[in-house]
């Protein structure tokens, strides 16, 4: 199942990126931490430390996936092209 609907390119959500190690995604509303963390696993061959999620008042699902440290999201993002 793929649970990842598309990156989230904010001025906000590059910060994270650079300052945090963190990438943000809109994911499909029945998608769990779990589904979140194994499909960016799988995806882009990285090892994710946290995910958080947070539900949108616009009916959308936000997870903010944070790597281990051996990992940088910042190449994670330039796979996606967003930074």
């Amino acid at each position: 199942m793929m649970s990842i609907l598309y990156p989230v390119t904010t001025e906000k959500a590059i910060n994270m990126l650079q300052l945090q190690n963190k990438l943000t995604f809109i994911v499909e509303p029945k998608a769990t931490k779990g589904d979140v963390r194994k499909e960016v696993e799988r995806k882009f061959e990285v090892k994710v430390e946290k995910v958080t999620i947070l539900n949108m008042l616009s009916g959308k699902k936000k997870a903010f996936v944070k790597l281990t440290k051996e990992f940088k999201a910042d190449d994670v993002a330039a796979k996606l092209k967003i930074a």
